[in-house]
């Protein structure tokens, strides 16, 4: 309900105001000038009687459209404030017709087959009077063309892993006999140096040692004297000749180098021997696993040369020495090292023992035994660059 509904009406309100009772209308005489004047009035102006205010109920809201089940329903407009003339309002809208369902269709019988589709239907005719092919879905390989492509491809790969072997094989085989040749070659040219090559080119007269002392320091050796060539009597220690003797004596060459201060005297010398390299190989297993290269009682003679600062260098004063057998050429490569000054040893140390770090022997401590194996190593480096230029095929 509205706040106009709930207010009570108001009674009408009287044109004129009622006169005090008791008291006595007054004719139209003239007022006396005694009596007091009283104020002048203004009319009041007539005013229609209000009407009363009624009690209306609005009216339900419309049902939803059928149509539009989520539009909200149509407001009506309300009243103006101080509105007295009633003015046409639309109505609301009733309920939607609901809608008009058609009438299901008359019966029918069904439709006949096609004979199109019917077993019995010709082969369909292609656009030029062709009969059109059949086409048949493509399927991939059984399991029995699977294994038959397996097969074959396992049989390729054999067939190219046994050439690939057999051409290794035979390549191998090819290069083996020809490495075979090559060292053969070699092994006989280094066996004919002792008269084909200079002495300076197997002895320098100057020889270098970068790093050959002891601790690191750098070497230099002189050579002094170079024996003349020889067989091998009186070269070796008796015991040393005798298990020298399988390979033979062909030659000796030896040369005497002294240091940069001329305090030590070392021996070199390379004994071309008369054996073929399976001779060498097994002369050199026996000194390896006999070790008949540390034994005191197999060490080499030196070459005491008159004149020279080893002309005191004797049999009793070898301090170091080193004995190596080649197996790449007929060589027996030594050294041995002493004082230039004559003074004896009484026991002397191989050069693999005193160019050991911490040895406190005589000879080691003097760095003879680094004279001896530093001498040494650079002869058959210089005998070893001299063979292969001698080995190498003409181009």
């Amino acid at each position: 309900m509205s706040t106009e509904a709930r207010r009570a009406p108001f009674p009408p309100r009287p044109a004129d105001d009622p006169a005090p009772a008791g008291t006595e209308p007054q004719g139209e005489d003239e007022p006396s000038v005694f009596a007091p004047r009283r104020p002048l009035q203004r009319p009041r102006e007539s005013q229609p009687p209000v009407p009363e205010a009624r009690i209306t109920t609005p009216p339900p809201p419309p049902p939803a459209s059928a149509r539009f089940p989520d539009t909200p329903p149509p407001r009506t407009p309300a009243a103006a404030p101080g509105e007295t003339t009633t003015r046409p309002r639309p109505a609301p809208a009733g309920p939607a017709p609901a809608p008009e369902v058609p009438p299901p269709p008359a019966w029918s019988p069904a439709p006949a087959p096609d004979p199109a589709l019917s077993w019995n239907a010709p082969w369909p005719v292609g656009a030029f009077g062709q009969p059109e092919p059949y086409e048949e879905t493509v399927r991939g390989p059984g399991p029995l063309a699977r294994l038959r492509g397996r097969t074959g491809a396992a049989a390729v790969c054999v067939v190219l892993g046994l050439g690939l072997i057999g051409g290794a094989l035979a390549g191998s085989w090819l290069t083996g006999e020809d490495g075979d040749r090559t060292a053969d070659s070699g092994f006989a040219a280094a066996g004919s140096l002792w008269h084909d090559v200079p002495v300076d080119q197997l002895f320098p007269p100057t020889v270098r040692g970068t790093g050959a002392g002891p601790g690191g320091a750098d070497r230099s050796w002189t050579r002094i004297a170079v024996a003349p060539d020889t067989g091998c009597a009186g070269a070796f220690d008796p015991l040393l000749a005798r298990a020298l003797a399988p390979v033979g004596c062909a030659r000796l060459l030896r040369a005497t180098y002294t240091d940069a201060t001329r305090t030590h005297v070392t021996t070199v010398g390379l004994l071309f021997t008369k054996a073929d390299p399976a001779a060498m190989a097994g002369l050199a297993a026996r000194f390896r696993n006999e070790r008949l290269d540390r034994r005191t009682d197999l060490l080499p003679l030196p070459y005491a040369a008159k004149g020279t600062p080893a002309a005191g260098f004797g049999a009793r004063q070898r301090a170091s020495w080193t004995v190596s057998v080649l197996t790449d050429a007929p060589i027996v490569a030594f050294a041995v090292s002493g004082w230039a000054d004559g003074r004896s040893v009484d026991t002397p140390e191989p050069a693999p023992d005193a160019v050991r770090p911490g040895a406190t022997s005589a000879p080691a401590q003097a760095g003879l035994g680094n004279e001896a194996q530093g001498l040494a190593d650079r002869i058959q480096r210089k005998l070893r660059q001299t063979v292969s230029p001698a080995t190498e095929k003409p181009s």
